[in-house]
């Protein structure tokens, strides 16, 4: 089983990364893909924007809890069935400090359980990139289908 999920973490991320390039440059934000590993949220995919001066390091293979930062709080927020409002979960300092995080969940993918955000160096994420994350989120889903 272990070797079959190394084997899938590839194809899932080659199928994330054009919408993650996306999601950076349009944001000016680190852009990630997180699936669940056992208990935790594990990021397999990081794409950096750039043409910014500065941006969070967020590097593929960081793990974390999954009731910490928005990506884990975004997939249990699908597992409890509550993504319709607003269908994404914003954090501020939950894994680092002075860093805010927006993801939203990989909704409609058999066998995979995932999130789709951006970390960003701000106290406050501003409204639109709420949006931005849930619509990343699909265009994933959709190349995973």
């Amino acid at each position: 089983m272990l070797r079959l999920g190394r084997q899938v973490h590839p194809l899932v991320r080659e199928a994330a990364l054009p919408a993650l390039r996306s999601l950076a440059e349009d944001l000016g934000a680190t852009a990630h893909l997180t699936l669940v590993d056992g208990t935790e949220a594990l990021a397999v995919a990081v794409v950096e924007p750039t043409w910014t001066d500065y941006h969070v390091a967020y590097r593929a293979g960081f793990r974390h809890p999954l009731d910490r930062g928005a990506a884990g709080r975004a997939i249990l927020a699908a597992r409890r069935g509550e993504v319709d409002n607003p269908g994404y979960a914003l954090t501020h300092g939950e894994l680092e400090a002075g860093a805010s995080g927006a993801a939203a969940p990989l909704l409609g993918v058999s066998g995979i359980e995932g999130s789709v955000g951006v970390v960003l160096l701000s106290d406050t994420v501003p409204e639109r990139v709420g949006t931005r994350v849930m619509e990343a989120a699909k265009e994933v889903a959709d190349a995973l289908r």
